[in-house]
């Protein structure tokens, strides 16, 4: 069997994509060297919070062309489910989270919204409704 661990997001200030995992997400702190969070619900799910520098192999246009993608949201998107996709959006919508995308309906009995973090990942939430 073969399950999710874990996954790397490049941010650019660890103090404030920390806070906003952990305060406007409620994602719990699972480590704090190198720094992971995820969703208290999942213990076993990592979500490694790194700068660009973190990987010490990469070269300088390395670190540059990451730099670029993420100015430009292209660099890293995790899709999140909820069970009420308004109050998801309503509750970090408040926090002051750039909104990508309000809540819609999507085929297949989905509804979704997408917010930026701090560093530009995009991120996703969906709701699965009931046909």
């Amino acid at each position: 069997m073969i399950r999710f661990f874990s996954c790397t997001l490049a941010v650019h200030d660890l103090g404030s994509a920390l806070g906003f995992y952990r305060d406007v997400l409620g994602f719990t702190v699972w480590s704090d060297g190198p720094v992971s969070v995820g969703p208290p619900s999942q213990p076993d799910v990592r979500i490694v919070l790194e700068p660009p520098d973190a990987d010490r192999g990469a070269s300088p246009a390395d670190r540059s062309a990451i730099e670029d993608l993420m100015s430009k949201a292209l660099l890293s998107r995790l899709v999140f489910a909820t069970d009420d996709c308004e109050g998801t959006f309503e509750r970090i919508e408040a926090a002051g989270a750039e909104v990508m995308q309000e809540p819609i309906d999507r085929p297949g009995g989905v509804r979704d919204c997408a917010f930026l973090d701090p560093s530009g990942n995009l991120l996703r939430f969906i709701q699965r409704r009931e046909a």
